[in-house]
């Protein structure tokens, strides 16, 4: 079935986009990404994305070439959502469902708070475009009056998708790696629909970041390392989300009070000054800004599960973000934590013991140093014990 001759297929594309909620929509062609290809190719050989393992040579073959990932692929529709909260610069300071009776005294600059990246403050966005698109490209089917070839994909598929919205004109590449938008900034999640549609491409923007480095010499942990280029295994986002494994100690005070992901590189962009609030009721009310950390150390597996079920955070698991807790309070230096973290000594897995040790050595004082002896009189695992003598070290003290 042929759509009709008088349907300009582009403005119907566009319009119905618009029409279920997209902010931005731009389309480019089906075109093999030979460039960006060799780029991510690169990335991989010297090392940079190291923690991935999932990102392949074989997924970035595939995801460069359109045609491979849907046959007879001729167009690819760009699309972005505003995720940037409805208060622009207001942040919540609370995590509603974590606040319990004593919120009041878990307050942003107590220490006892852990922030989170705004596009993990709602609903997991995966599911909400995935969603959406899925009805978009059925849709688009009934509109033009014909049959339509489409595959989707979020960034956890292997389209290499800020290089189509580069190509399509939706955005820059920032120095950042982050695609950057005129209209809403970097706050914007990237959605493609490949398609066998034919429609002309629009033009990429001709624009950069000129000289600006701002996003460079603000990252703490030096995770850009060059412009556009990143060291993943530096990254704030990986270290607390997809790093399984233990924080390095070198970087956890750089890690800051960051306990989902970072937002550092974006906030100082002058490109987001402008950034307008989304009317998307996944992400507006940014009901996640700030998470309380005592609470989130005494999470068990089905009540973290709970709390967090539909959200971005469930991809750190539990114990990654107790750990990533652990590294918060240490770097917060309230005193007031020291009781939760000493039960984590106790109680907890090995991988968050050894952070809990690390927090009480930074927090240091006769209840923190109390602790890590004790704890060093029962501990079997030899790197939960390496942690508690470093930490007491660090303090001055010893078994």
């Amino acid at each position: 079935m042929r759509a009709a001759e008088s349907v300009d297929i582009k403005a119907v594309v566009k319009d119905y986009a618009r029409e279920l909620g997209f902010d931005l929509v731009r389309v480019t062609d089906a075109a093999e990404f030979a460039q960006d290809r060799d780029i991510a190719l690169a990335r991989i050989k010297d090392g940079l994305m190291e923690g991935l393992p999932w990102y392949t040579v074989g997924r970035v073959m595939r995801g460069a070439s359109p045609e491979e990932l849907l046959p007879g692929a001729r167009s690819i529709i760009c699309l972005g959502i505003n995720y940037y909260p409805e208060e622009p610069g207001a942040e919540l300071e609370e995590l509603e469902e974590l606040a319990g009776p004593e919120v009041e005294a878990r307050r942003v600059g107590t220490g006892l708070t852990g922030k989170i990246a705004r596009y993990a403050r709602g609903r997991d966005y995966h599911r909400v475009m995935k969603g959406r698109m899925r009805d978009y490209a059925a849709g688009l089917a009934a509109r033009l009056g014909t049959d339509v070839a489409a595959r989707w994909y979020v960034d956890d598929g292997p389209m290499l998708d800020r290089a189509a919205a580069a190509r399509a004109g939706l955005g820059w590449f920032g120095k950042n790696s982050n695609i950057l938008t005129r209209e809403l900034g970097s706050w914007v999640l990237l959605g493609q629909v490949i398609t066998d549609l034919a429609m002309a491409p629009d033009e990429p923007l001709v624009k950069t970041c000129g000289s600006c480095v701002r996003c460079i010499d603000a990252c703490p942990t030096g995770a850009i390392v060059a412009p556009y280029v990143i060291d993943n295994a530096r990254c704030i986002s990986h270290l607390t989300i997809e790093n399984r494994g233990a924080i390095p100690r070198e970087l956890r005070p750089l890690v800051g009070d960051w306990i989902f992901g970072c937002d550092i590189c974006q906030e100082v962009c002058p490109v987001n000054r402008k950034a307008q609030g989304t009317g998307e009721p996944a992400w507006g009310k940014a009901a996640l800004a700030t998470a309380d950390l005592v609470g989130i150390l005494e999470l068990s597996e089905a009540d973290f599960r709970e709390r967090f079920r539909g959200t971005p955070l469930l991809r750190a698991k539990r114990l990654g973000l107790q750990r990533n807790a652990c590294v918060a309070l240490g770097n917060g230096r309230n005193a007031a934590a020291v009781p939760a973290l000493r039960r984590v000594l106790r109680e907890g897995e090995p991988l968050v013991r050894g952070h809990a040790a690390w927090a009480l050595g930074q927090i240091g004082g006769p209840a923190a140093a109390a602790a890590l002896e004790e704890a060093a009189l029962g501990e079997g695992d030899d790197e939960v014990l390496g942690e508690i003598r470093a930490a007491l070290g660090e303090m001055g003290a010893g078994v």
